[in-house]
């Protein structure tokens, strides 16, 4: 039989082929029951193609470059979103099994050999094929969503809790409804993306949900899921940032509280640098009194209305204070000035750590403490 006529016929068979292909995937391939009806109607258009391109190219010389946009052209995008890669290599396979038993019964003897051998290349062509399409659609949609991350990550922390962010953060997918918490640092110096991808799979391998973008020369990351509470996840995301410091927010309800609690965390990490003993990471509330030195409004209030205010309810405490740090922290000092014995210096310091949290016979704390009374007892700005 000559070439164009071994042609014709296989050309008269392609929708018996495809028919045969279909019946074959709905019998050994469960993931191909599970599809949808628009699903299976895609497939079925990449197996038809897929023959239909055989053909053609078996007549025409076994030009491999138009296959990609041949077969999987036929199909959607979509498609190499509803089957994974190895599904469309178990599609293919199966296509080309059934093309290959078929050959029997409208081939004679001697044109079987020769279109065996060509199925096969054309077999291995056509996976090559598929694993472009499957690598460009990996590289597009990677580029994508990382864009897409970015903007969401913009969005929450100017507040704009939409419907549509919150959309797009499940397209990302964020899932949590639960705690989260942000953490801010520099981002990796040498391959950010490959480094990013290892980031990704940490937190994917520990149930954590990520998400993470870069705003000016700060990393942001949004982790939500078991463990943020603990201090488990902010210490495994950790190693992954840039060198320098790394930045923790206070544990938060979700992502409409994303917003305060990123701009603290980018603040305090423009501030850790004047803390250069501060622990990798910091909490950002350690960090109070730097934020507010660097203007930081926020960090301002806080001083003020969970430190100051509190204190200045006992006008003693302040007086106390204020002394306490115009002697050099003595004890005997303070009490001299003030025409009290050391002990009553001591309580009323004491006091003060009970009311406020923090101890000032603790330098760190002394110095959270002291910012805290410049602020309160300058000018509101």
């Amino acid at each position: 039989m000559s070439s164009s006529q071994l042609t014709h016929q296989l050309a008269h068979a392609t929708g018996e082929l495809a028919t045969a292909a279909a019946a074959e995937m709905e019998r050994s391939l469960p993931w191909y029951r599970e599809l949808g009806a628009q699903e299976r109607s895609w497939v079925g258009q990449v197996a038809q193609a897929g023959i239909q391109a055989f053909i053609d190219w078996f007549a025409e010389g076994k030009d491999t470059s138009a296959l990609t946009s041949n077969v999987f052209g036929a199909a959607p995008r979509e498609l190499a979103r509803a089957i994974t890669f190895e599904q469309t290599v178990d599609l293919v396979r199966t296509t080309i099994a059934v093309v290959e038993q078929s050959i029997e019964h409208f081939t004679l003897d001697g044109d079987r050999a020769p279109l065996r051998e060509a199925i096969l290349r054309y077999s291995r062509e056509i996976a090559f094929s598929a694993a472009e399409v499957y690598a460009r659609a990996a590289e597009a949609r990677g580029a994508w969503d990382a864009r897409l991350e970015a903007l969401v990550i913009d969005a929450l922390i100017r507040d704009d809790v939409s419907n549509e962010i919150l959309s797009q953060a499940s397209a990302l997918g964020w899932s949590s409804t639960g705690a989260a918490l942000v953490m801010a640092g520099a981002p990796p110096e040498i391959d950010a993306e490959a480094s990013l991808s290892v980031m990704r799979r940490a937190a994917h391998g520990h149930a954590l949900e990520l998400l993470t973008g870069t705003q000016g020369s700060v990393m942001l990351t949004v982790i939500g899921g078991p463990g943020v509470e603990s201090g488990h996840a902010h210490r495994l995301m950790t190693p992954y940032f840039g060198p320098g410091p790394v930045v923790v927010g206070d544990v938060i309800s979700g992502l409409h509280e994303i917003g305060s609690s990123a701009r603290a965390c980018v603040s305090g990490f423009h501030a850790a640098s004047s803390w250069p003993t501060a622990t990798r990471p910091v909490p950002v509330s350690e960090l109070l009194p730097e934020r507010a030195i660097l203007g930081e409004q926020a960090a301002r209030a806080d001083l003020i209305d969970n430190i100051f205010q509190p204190l200045a309810k006992e006008s003693v405490l302040i007086e106390t204070l204020t002394a306490y740090f115009d002697n050099s922290h003595s004890l005997e000092a303070t009490g001299r000035v003030m025409f009290v014995h050391p002990n009553t210096v001591r309580y009323r310091l004491k006091r003060i750590a009970q009311i406020t949290g923090y101890d000032p016979t603790h330098s760190r704390e002394a110095f959270a403490l002291h910012i805290a009374m410049v602020c309160g007892l300058g000018p509101r700005i």
